[in-house]
């Protein structure tokens, strides 16, 4: 039964080999694009918040050249100089205001600039993945529809072979094979030797394997020793 199940696992093992690394590769481009959405809704953000500034910056520079126009509208009726300075220092605050307001559009447009240039990249980066993901999840897609059936005959045929095995042997079979490189839990000897590390199996051991009396592990790497005799007992998985 546990070579059996072995043989059953190993096919399972072929499907997802058959796969790749296809489920990672869309896992990973699906995480990728979602950090680009986030990335293009802050980048959204910031260029409106730019734009809002430049406009309000437009604004005060309108504000303080009607104000301009006023004081010196006001210095044309002035009574004495001391009004005429006073109205002379609010003219150059107000000069004063523009420069500075003008200097900060300046830098608000290069930021704005920048932002919409990384803009413009991350948003063909997005479409970039966005198609890359398509074509790997109909590949994916395209293998799931081939082997579905194959793969659920053989889940179901695992668990009813593990309905039939000690429960503590089935846990000691899934430890091995989880810690296994390549997932084999159960191996045969071959050519005397161990089927998973290769080492070499006593003639006495091999003999205690071939009786099938207790289950044997191998004292090299771990792994459940069967004769290989037992290939022709087992049903193939087909």
């Amino acid at each position: 039964m546990l070579y059996e199940l072995q043989t059953v696992a190993s096919e399972i093992d072929k499907i997802n080999t058959l796969r790749g690394e296809l489920p990672l590769e869309v896992q990973d481009l699906e995480d990728e694009i979602v950090g680009l959405k986030t990335r293009l809704t802050n980048y959204s953000d910031e260029i409106k918040s730019l734009n809002l500034a430049i406009g309000n910056k437009k604004t005060e520079i309108k504000d303080s050249k009607t104000k301009i126009e006023k004081y010196k509208e006001q210095q044309e009726n002035v009574r004495n100089n001391r009004e005429f300075d006073s109205l002379s220092k609010e003219i150059e605050f107000q000069s004063l205001e523009i420069q500075l307001c003008e200097k900060r559009i300046k830098e608000f447009s290069a930021r704005l600039q920048d932002k919409q240039t990384v803009t413009t990249d991350s948003r063909n980066i997005f479409e970039e993945r966005t198609r890359d993901l398509e074509a790997k999840k109909r590949e994916l897609n395209e293998i799931i529809s081939e082997t579905k059936i194959e793969e659920e005959n053989l889940y179901m045929r695992s668990q009813l072979i593990s309905t039939r095995i000690d429960e503590r042997l089935l846990s000691a079979y899934r430890r091995i094979r989880k810690n296994a490189r390549n997932g084999l839990g159960v191996v045969t000897v071959q050519r005397d030797a161990c089927g998973g590390c290769f080492n070499r199996i006593p003639p006495q051991r091999q003999l205690d394997i071939r009786s099938r009396r207790k289950i044997i592990v191998c004292e090299y790497c771990g792994r459940i020793l069967v004769d290989d005799e037992i290939a022709g007992i087992v049903p193939p998985t087909e």
